[in-house]
Protein backbone atom coordinates (compact mmCIF):
# COMPACT_ATOMS: atom_id res chain seq x y z
CA UNK A 1 0.00 0.00 0.00
CA UNK A 2 1.49 3.08 -1.24
CA UNK A 3 1.06 6.01 1.94
CA UNK A 4 0.35 9.63 0.24
CA UNK A 5 1.66 12.96 1.79
CA UNK A 6 0.87 16.27 1.75
CA UNK A 7 3.69 18.42 1.41
CA UNK A 8 4.20 21.77 3.16
CA UNK A 9 3.79 24.75 0.36
CA UNK A 10 5.79 27.65 0.75
CA UNK A 11 6.20 30.94 -0.77
CA UNK A 12 9.62 32.09 -1.82
CA UNK A 13 12.82 30.81 -0.38
CA UNK A 14 11.70 28.02 2.30
CA UNK A 15 13.57 27.97 5.61
CA UNK A 16 16.85 26.36 6.18
CA UNK A 17 19.09 25.25 8.98
CA UNK A 18 22.27 26.62 9.05
CA UNK A 19 25.04 23.49 8.91
CA UNK A 20 28.67 23.61 9.13
CA UNK A 21 31.23 20.85 8.00
CA UNK A 22 30.39 18.43 10.99
CA UNK A 23 27.27 18.58 10.62
CA UNK A 24 27.47 17.47 7.24
CA UNK A 25 29.86 15.10 7.57
CA UNK A 26 27.52 13.47 10.70
CA UNK A 27 24.45 13.35 8.15
CA UNK A 28 26.95 11.72 5.47
CA UNK A 29 27.51 8.78 8.28
CA UNK A 30 24.18 8.61 9.51
CA UNK A 31 23.31 7.38 6.07
CA UNK A 32 25.72 5.06 5.96
CA UNK A 33 25.12 3.94 9.13
CA UNK A 34 21.42 3.93 8.04
CA UNK A 35 21.89 1.63 5.14
CA UNK A 36 24.13 -0.90 7.04
CA UNK A 37 21.61 -1.65 8.98
CA UNK A 38 18.92 -2.38 7.18
CA UNK A 39 20.85 -4.50 4.46
CA UNK A 40 19.39 -7.55 3.48
CA UNK A 41 20.66 -10.84 2.33
CA UNK A 42 22.55 -10.58 -1.02
CA UNK A 43 22.64 -6.88 -0.81
CA UNK A 44 26.40 -5.03 -1.34
CA UNK A 45 25.92 -1.87 0.45
CA UNK A 46 22.11 -2.00 1.43
CA UNK A 47 19.25 0.11 0.62
CA UNK A 48 21.57 3.69 0.00
CA UNK A 49 23.34 2.71 -3.11
CA UNK A 50 26.71 4.65 -4.13
CA UNK A 51 24.35 6.77 -6.44
CA UNK A 52 22.11 7.59 -3.58
CA UNK A 53 25.46 8.46 -1.08
CA UNK A 54 25.95 10.84 -4.76
CA UNK A 55 23.32 12.31 -4.91
CA UNK A 56 23.59 13.60 -1.00
CA UNK A 57 26.61 14.49 -0.96
CA UNK A 58 26.00 16.48 -4.18
CA UNK A 59 22.64 18.37 -2.21
CA UNK A 60 25.13 18.48 1.16
CA UNK A 61 28.36 19.92 -0.63
CA UNK A 62 27.32 21.41 -4.12
CA UNK A 63 24.01 22.80 -3.08
CA UNK A 64 23.39 23.37 0.60
CA UNK A 65 24.18 27.24 1.48
CA UNK A 66 25.88 26.50 5.12
CA UNK A 67 24.91 30.13 6.21
CA UNK A 68 21.56 30.33 5.88
CA UNK A 69 20.60 27.00 4.93
CA UNK A 70 18.51 27.01 1.60
CA UNK A 71 19.27 24.72 -0.46
CA UNK A 72 16.83 24.43 -3.54
CA UNK A 73 18.47 22.71 -6.83
CA UNK A 74 16.05 20.89 -9.58
CA UNK A 75 16.35 16.98 -10.39
CA UNK A 76 18.22 17.83 -13.70
CA UNK A 77 21.21 20.48 -11.36
CA UNK A 78 21.49 17.58 -8.47
CA UNK A 79 21.50 14.40 -11.78
CA UNK A 80 24.34 16.64 -13.43
CA UNK A 81 26.47 16.83 -10.19
CA UNK A 82 25.97 13.61 -8.92
CA UNK A 83 26.69 12.12 -12.52
CA UNK A 84 23.29 9.67 -12.38
CA UNK A 85 19.67 10.55 -14.41
CA UNK A 86 17.32 12.17 -12.86
CA UNK A 87 14.67 8.73 -12.09
CA UNK A 88 18.29 7.91 -9.70
CA UNK A 89 17.91 11.56 -8.03
CA UNK A 90 14.05 10.74 -7.96
CA UNK A 91 14.33 7.60 -5.92
CA UNK A 92 17.45 8.56 -3.60
CA UNK A 93 15.37 11.70 -2.13
CA UNK A 94 12.58 9.73 -1.70
CA UNK A 95 15.16 7.00 0.40
CA UNK A 96 17.14 9.63 2.14
CA UNK A 97 13.91 10.77 3.32
CA UNK A 98 12.58 7.04 4.55
CA UNK A 99 16.14 7.07 6.23
CA UNK A 100 14.96 10.21 8.29
CA UNK A 101 18.13 11.95 6.65
CA UNK A 102 16.21 14.72 4.86
CA UNK A 103 12.61 16.31 3.51
CA UNK A 104 11.53 18.67 1.56
CA UNK A 105 9.10 21.17 0.92
CA UNK A 106 7.21 22.63 -2.28
CA UNK A 107 7.98 25.91 -3.35
CA UNK A 108 5.65 27.79 -5.17
CA UNK A 109 5.23 31.38 -6.61
CA UNK A 110 1.84 33.09 -7.81
CA UNK A 111 1.60 33.90 -11.34
CA UNK A 112 -0.75 36.88 -12.45
CA UNK A 113 -2.16 35.08 -15.75
CA UNK A 114 -5.29 36.52 -18.17
CA UNK A 115 -7.85 34.29 -15.91
CA UNK A 116 -6.90 35.59 -12.88
CA UNK A 117 -3.82 34.36 -10.05
CA UNK A 118 -2.50 30.97 -10.83
CA UNK A 119 -0.26 29.08 -8.07
CA UNK A 120 2.74 27.01 -9.91
CA UNK A 121 5.54 24.73 -8.28
CA UNK A 122 8.91 26.00 -8.65
CA UNK A 123 10.63 23.39 -7.15
CA UNK A 124 11.59 21.70 -3.95
CA UNK A 125 13.81 22.60 -0.77
CA UNK A 126 15.55 20.39 1.14
CA UNK A 127 15.74 20.36 5.08
CA UNK A 128 18.51 18.08 5.82
CA UNK A 129 18.05 16.14 9.43
CA UNK A 130 21.21 15.83 11.75
CA UNK A 131 21.65 13.68 14.09
CA UNK A 132 22.92 15.63 16.85
CA UNK A 133 20.84 18.84 16.61
CA UNK A 134 22.29 20.52 19.92
CA UNK A 135 25.20 20.61 18.16
CA UNK A 136 26.93 24.22 17.57
CA UNK A 137 29.63 25.57 15.42
CA UNK A 138 32.86 25.83 17.81
CA UNK A 139 33.26 28.81 16.40
CA UNK A 140 29.63 29.44 18.43
CA UNK A 141 31.10 27.15 21.37
CA UNK A 142 33.84 29.18 22.42
CA UNK A 143 34.31 32.53 23.67
CA UNK A 144 37.46 34.55 24.79
CA UNK A 145 36.56 33.66 28.55
CA UNK A 146 35.50 30.34 28.57
CA UNK A 147 37.87 27.10 28.26
CA UNK A 148 36.20 24.59 26.03
CA UNK A 149 37.14 21.75 27.92
CA UNK A 150 34.38 22.98 30.37
CA UNK A 151 31.49 23.10 27.74
CA UNK A 152 32.05 19.24 27.47
CA UNK A 153 29.15 16.94 28.55
CA UNK A 154 30.17 13.85 29.87
CA UNK A 155 29.56 10.97 28.06
CA UNK A 156 27.32 8.43 29.25
CA UNK A 157 28.26 4.48 27.69
CA UNK A 158 25.33 1.87 28.13
CA UNK A 159 27.11 -1.76 29.23
CA UNK A 160 26.42 -2.89 25.28
CA UNK A 161 28.65 0.35 23.37
CA UNK A 162 31.43 -0.34 26.61
CA UNK A 163 31.56 -3.96 25.48
CA UNK A 164 31.69 -3.49 21.76
CA UNK A 165 34.54 -0.89 22.31
CA UNK A 166 36.29 -3.36 24.25
CA UNK A 167 36.09 -5.86 21.83
CA UNK A 168 37.47 -3.40 18.86
CA UNK A 169 40.22 -2.23 21.08
CA UNK A 170 41.26 -5.97 21.40
CA UNK A 171 41.30 -6.81 18.09
CA UNK A 172 42.82 -3.69 17.27
CA UNK A 173 45.65 -4.78 19.79
CA UNK A 174 45.90 -8.26 18.73
CA UNK A 175 46.15 -7.31 14.59
CA UNK A 176 48.77 -4.71 15.72
CA UNK A 177 50.27 -7.57 17.39
CA UNK A 178 50.87 -9.83 14.28
CA UNK A 179 51.87 -6.93 11.78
Amino acid sequence: MKTCYHREKVFGCARGIPMDRNAKIRIMNQARAWSARHRRPRQHKGPITRAFLDVLQALLWGFHNAKDGRCFPSYEAIAKRAGCCRDTVCEAIKMLERANILTWVNRIIRVQASEGCRILRTSNAYIFRDPLPCAAAKSEIQTETSHPVSLLRPIVVDEALRASLLRFELAFRTKKRDT
